[in-house]
């Protein structure tokens, strides 16, 4: 058996910083198809690996070429991805300045999840020494600026900045860590790149789970290749696209992607009714024993908790009841896919990133119009607050609060204003939001269910 073979070597008109699966699911796919699209001159990309360089070395192995199937309720389809022109350790700090630099790159792309956006003061200390002396940088804004940098100095023009993480405003937010970062190191760069440079923001949309050893088996069966790097994901995809090209961009239109003067509504509707969904089947999934979305979603409870979630965040979306209906229709056939494995492990990783804009921002919209704290929001934080308590998380970000909360793990009262108080200062002083996550936390400890009785203020 061979891996997948290379019938077409793009130039590289792209650098991504991220080589997960997500990447070679989404923008790599849409590239792929937008390239298959026009026929000609297509654009390739240059992937370099974020933190491990594990990826790379995979996809080097076989010219980074690579098999994508798209796994629907009933059976697989397969195709061969090989819009990936380069794979590259990203620790390479020579190679990827000369990457960024090149001035036939037009588009610099990242997939770095939500917490790569807020790295530490320390870990941007480290990096602001490592750009004074030319060594390699770790956190993402440092190696964004440091490949602008080499670019500046080469006199290859601007380009485009896209971020296609699940984070609100994703450009403004790459833009103002980058532009922090660079004022720090020399403010004509800081100059320059807020004149040269656009910063895109896009709402991406495509399960993705983690690649399992059955997964490669079943690549072998269906394709005869044998691939050490295939990439299962769902038939869905979306992506939605706000912002400037000043060097030029693929035709994604041609494989759906939709380009919109505001993205902000399309956001709001992915992270309050996706994201937060995935979000509540993690922990509650977990404390419930279950492994996957779709196992969560065989569970009556979780259920019932994932439908008033969606009726708590519906309220507060600027979408027409048939828009929100077709939205969660979706959903619904989605994380009802039994043969996608998005593991609740995975999901439930960086918390205290993802629960802020996910469900403490829907939450903060029910308040602001004066309705009451959703009990289903408020019970995905005491959801949260035991996964915390249960020393088997995967999140940096809350280590400090986990420690705290192990002072007094018995003590719902004072759980709850600790974790809202943590990241969301100003819930913490609003008595009916520390509340009802108290009137939560009693209910799962009891039965690992929500309740059924509503907190008693306010009004829906």
């Amino acid at each position: 058996m061979t891996p997948p073979r290379r019938t077409v070597r793009h130039p590289v008109r792209i650098v991504h910083l991220g080589l997960g699966a997500f990447h070679r699911a989404h923008q790599a796919w849409y590239t792929q198809r937008a390239n298959e699209a026009t026929g000609g001159w297509g654009w390739g990309i240059a992937a370099f690996t974020g933190r491990s360089p594990d990826a790379a070395r995979i996809l080097a192995a076989q010219d980074a070429v690579y098999t994508l199937v798209e796994r629907g309720p009933e059976s697989d389809t397969t195709s061969v991805i090989e819009s990936l022109s380069v794979v590259a350790d990203g620790a390479d700090a020579e190679r990827w300045r000369r990457a960024v630099a090149d001035r036939a790159v037009g588009v610099l792309t990242l997939t770095v999840t939500e917490a790569g956006y807020r790295p530490s003061t320390a870990a941007l200390d480290a990096d602001l020494s490592a750009l004074r002396a030319g060594e390699v940088t770790f956190t993402a804004p440092g190696r964004i600026v440091d490949g602008i940098r080499a670019r500046r100095l080469a006199g290859a023009g601007g380009l485009a900045v896209v971020s296609c993480d699940n984070l609100p405003d994703n450009g403004r937010v790459t833009r103002d860590a980058v532009l922090g970062l660079a004022t720090a190191l020399d403010p004509s760069l800081a100059e320059w790149i807020d004149t040269e440079v656009s910063f895109v923001s896009t709402m991406v949309d495509r399960i993705t789970p983690a690649t399992t050893g059955a997964d490669r088996e079943a690549v072998r069966e269906l394709t005869g290749y044998d691939d050490a790097a295939p990439v299962v994901t769902e038939p869905f995809s979306e992506w939605v696209l706000s912002g400037d090209f000043p060097a030029g961009r693929p035709d994604w239109e041609s494989a759906g992607a939709r380009f919109v003067d505001d993205i902000e509504p399309f956001e709001r509707r992915k992270l309050w009714l996706l994201n937060a969904g995935h979000s509540l089947l993690a922990y509650l999934g977990l404390l419930r024993g279950h492994v996957s979305i779709a196992d969560a979603m065989g569970d009556p409870v979780c259920v019932a908790a994932l439908e008033d979630l969606w009726a708590e965040a519906r309220t507060e979306l600027p979408f027409d009841d048939d828009a929100v209906d077709a939205a969660l229709d979706a959903l619904r056939a989605r994380f009802t896919n039994a043969r996608i494995e998005h593991r609740l492990t995975q999901i439930a990783t960086d918390g205290s990133q993802k629960l802020g804009p996910r469900i403490l921002d829907p939450l903060r919209s029910r308040l602001a119009a004066g309705r009451a704290p959703g009990r289903a929001e408020t019970g995905v934080l005491a959801a949260w607050i035991l996964h915390l308590l249960d020393g088997s998380f995967a999140d940096a970000g809350a280590v400090d609060l986990a420690a705290r909360l192990g002072e007094h793990p018995d003590d719902d009262a004072q759980l709850a204003v600790d974790a809202v108080s943590a990241f969301a200062p100003e819930l913490a002083d609003d008595p009916a939001v520390t509340e009802s996550v108290h009137h939560q936390l009693g209910a799962l400890r009891a039965a690992r269910s929500f309740a059924t009785e509503e907190p008693s203020r306010g009004a829906h």
